[in-house]
């Protein structure tokens, strides 16, 4: 079954909602009145002028802290408010022609789950004891899974990232989604897979999208060393799962250290965006990066808050770190993919590499873009005819990019 057609045109907004709403961590334990979610309905108009077409959501359920940890997948999180805000942010996104994807954490739960009897004895995920694992072959869980999954289609939401779904067993993924499908044939599962077989995994769940961790790692680390090949070689790979999927494409996102920060040679970050929406891909922004946030991740227990801060009241109001400059290449970047929405399932072919710079042509039938990346400090002729974005001219200097016809 192939992913169903408006997912073409789909460019998300993705945000952690917990963070940006000051739910977690500053605030763990809310008054009985605190409507959070709703923080988040002045943002919608920001996302519009982004250029996205769905707001992507970290968890929403109620969890015992950082929303990964579930206790109840019927239940908004009471840090965030209940139904009736959750139906409120979903009215107000679809009268701004905006979808809702959500976060779904069904390959482990938190130790104040309901269902004690559903878990797998002894196993937690990779070793977190606050982690307990679904025991994914008993039919009630699947029963469960089946069920949280349509309940919230059926409330407004168009889409869900499955968590952690490498760690699940595949045939638990080969049951549950056609179930919700036969409800929901319009319904897109995006599968967070960090490494591993992404087409037989794809092929094994029928899951309509995994991640492509294997691109994002290229981009930064490619741009980082100095390397225009390990970039190439991966964007090779990347036209290998189009044979059987449409990846999941992102540069930054909450698990990871912000790309303004990832980037050791700031001039480079427009290479990154151009890599993102000019490739095959439904490509994601981590809410922040388009402002030109910086923020490390780091291996410790509250590594993560800072990549996921709360967020002001508005989007006018002042908001430490940002750049304007970086959210109008978003827009220039984000317009360019929604006027060429055939980049969706465009091939890559590699036509230059070297040392210091990669060309490559984003071909989808008639239609061609040609990408040049200087990644050095010299000068080079660029590739293509007239320019759409980047130097105006074949003549690119330092760290330049360009965008052109072929």
């Amino acid at each position: 079954m192939g992913e169903p057609d408006w997912v073409r045109h789909a460019i998300w907004w993705h945000g952690y909602p917990l963070g940006m709403t000051g739910a977690y961590p500053a605030d763990p334990a809310p008054g009985p009145h605190e409507h959070r979610l709703l923080r988040l309905l002045p943002w919608l108009d920001h996302a519009v002028r982004l250029g996205a077409s769905g707001i992507a959501l970290g968890p929403v359920f109620a969890s015992t802290s950082h929303g990964y940890d579930t206790t109840d997948h019927f239940r908004v999180d009471p840090r965030l408010g209940d139904d009736r805000d959750f139906d409120t942010l979903v009215t107000e996104a679809r009268q701004r022609g905006l979808r809702v994807l959500l976060d779904g954490v069904f390959n482990h739960v938190g130790p104040e789950f309901g269902h004690p009897g559903w878990l797998r004895p002894g196993h937690t995920f990779e070793g977190h004891g606050g982690l307990l694992t679904l025991d994914h072959a008993n039919p009630e869980v699947r029963d469960h899974v089946t069920a949280v999954l349509t309940h919230w289609l059926d409330r407004g939401a168009d889409a869900w990232r499955l968590d952690a779904a490498y760690a699940t067993p595949p045939d638990f993924w080969a049951d549950v989604l056609p179930r919700v499908r036969a409800h929901h044939p319009e319904a897109w599962f995006v599968a967070e897979v960090i490494h591993g077989d992404y087409a037989g995994f794809a092929a094994q769940t029928t899951v309509d999208s995994v991640t492509q961790y294997e691109l994002w790692k290229a981009v930064w680390s490619s741009l980082n060393d100095g390397n225009p090949h390990e970039l190439a070689w991966s964007l090779t790979r990347h036209n290998g799962f189009l044979d059987t999927f449409v990846p999941a494409t992102f540069v930054g996102n909450h698990d990871v250290t912000r790309i303004a920060a990832k980037l050791t040679n700031p001039h480079h970050l427009p290479h990154a965006l151009v890599v993102l929406f000019t490739t095959a891909g439904t490509p994601a922004v981590y809410a922040g990066d388009e402002l030109g946030l910086r923020a490390v991740k780091e291996d410790r227990h509250g590594g993560d808050d800072a990549i996921r801060p709360e967020f002001p009241a508005t989007p006018e109001d002042p908001f430490p770190g940002t750049d304007p400059a970086v959210l109008r290449l978003h827009q220039d970047l984000i317009g360019l993919r929604r006027r060429h929405p055939w980049l969706h399932t465009a091939r890559t072919r590699i036509v230059e590499t070297t040392h210091e710079h990669l060309t490559y042509e984003s071909t989808s039938g008639d239609d061609t873009l040609v990408v040049t990346l200087n990644y050095g400090p010299g000068t080079i002729e660029a590739a293509g005819t007239e320019a759409v974005a980047g130097e105006p001219t074949t003549h690119l200097g330092p760290h330049g990019w360009r965008i052109a016809r072929r």
